[in-house]
C-alpha cells in the first residue's frame, strides 16, 4: 500500500516486515537485500536471510534486559541495512 501523491511513498513489504521504497517493490527485493551488501560472519563466511547462526560471544539484548550466551543457535536470521546488525527471533525473548 503506497501513500497517493507522497513523493516520499513507502510500500510495506509483508514477506520482510518492513517498508520499502517504491523502486525496491518493483526490483522485488527487500530492504535487506541491497546489491552490494556483503555481510559475513566472524568466519568470514557470507550470510544470507534464512540463515542459522551459533554466537561466539556473549550478546547482550537491546531492550530485553537479557543477554544471550555463547554457543546460542539463532535459526532464520534476516539481515538488515547495516552489515554489523541482523534481526532474528530467539526463544525466551
Amino acid at each position: 500500500m503506497a501513500h497517493d501523491g507522497d513523493a516520499d511513498a513507502y510500500v510495506y513489504d509483508e514477506a520482510s516486515g518492513e517498508w520499502i521504497s517504491p523502486e525496491q517493490a518493483a526490483a522485488g527485493g527487500d530492504a535487506g537485500d541491497s546489491p552490494g551488501l556483503d555481510v559475513r560472519d566472524a568466519n568470514g563466511t557470507p550470510l544470507a536471510d534464512g540463515d542459522s547462526v551459533v554466537l561466539v560471544k556473549d550478546l547482550k539484548v537491546k531492550g530485553a534486559g537479557q543477554t544471550l550466551k555463547r554457543g546460542t543457535v539463532v535459526k532464520t536470521i534476516r539481515l538488515t541495512a547495516d552489515p554489523e546488525e541482523i534481526d532474528c527471533r530467539t526463544e525466551g525473548i
